[in-house]
């Protein structure tokens, strides 16, 4: 097994993997996660998010982008979004975790969060949120992380799958407070 590294990414090393990035996702997708898309979706949509998305806002600077790697393979992603009103320089969210399939259950996501973390402690953030679809393999990986439950919100999210269309899935609100702030 291959080193996994952490690094961020800025808006050119976005653009360059941006294939990488769209595989990742649909990777995800097409194996349940509910992330905002709906299978079956195309190889556009899915570099869409990035480009559109993702890329604007890395571009604005209220947004961070973390990569793992293992090897030449982008192992998993996740963002923190810092773009806050003025009264909530305080907090930031964390968004869109994901590991690809093949690299799941070898402690990716926990180092994708620590290396979150820390940047968010270093931009002097000292409340981190998040939502999670109840029930999600990512929810006790949050617990374990220390991020506590504020609620459910029921009916949040259509089903991950086209077939799904009629299924409507709750969303874990979560916090964590970070030390030293």
């Amino acid at each position: 097994m291959n080193e996994t590294t952490i690094s961020s990414v800025s808006a050119d090393d976005l653009t360059r993997h941006l294939p990488e990035l769209g595989a990742l996702l649909r990777a995800c997708v097409d194996d349940g996660a509910s992330v905002g898309f709906v299978t079956p979706y195309g190889v556009e949509e899915s570099e869409a998010f990035w480009r559109d998305k993702v890329l604007t806002s890395l571009r604005a600077g209220g947004l961070m982008l973390f990569v793992a790697r293992q090897g030449n393979a982008i192992a998993g992603t996740v963002q923190l979004d810092y773009d806050t009103m003025p009264n909530q320089r305080h907090r930031a969210e964390v968004r869109k975790l994901l590991v690809h399939p093949a690299f799941r259950r070898q402690g990716v996501a926990r180092m994708l969060m620590m290396a979150l973390e820390a940047h968010a402690h270093r931009l002097q953030r000292s409340l981190l949120t998040l939502d999670t679809r109840t029930g999600d393999k990512a929810e006790p990986l949050y617990t374990a992380l220390g991020y506590q439950t504020a609620g459910v919100i029921p009916g949040y999210a259509r089903g991950t799958r086209d077939h799904e269309q009629d299924r409507f899935d709750a969303t874990t609100i979560m916090y964590k407070a970070l030390s030293g702030q």
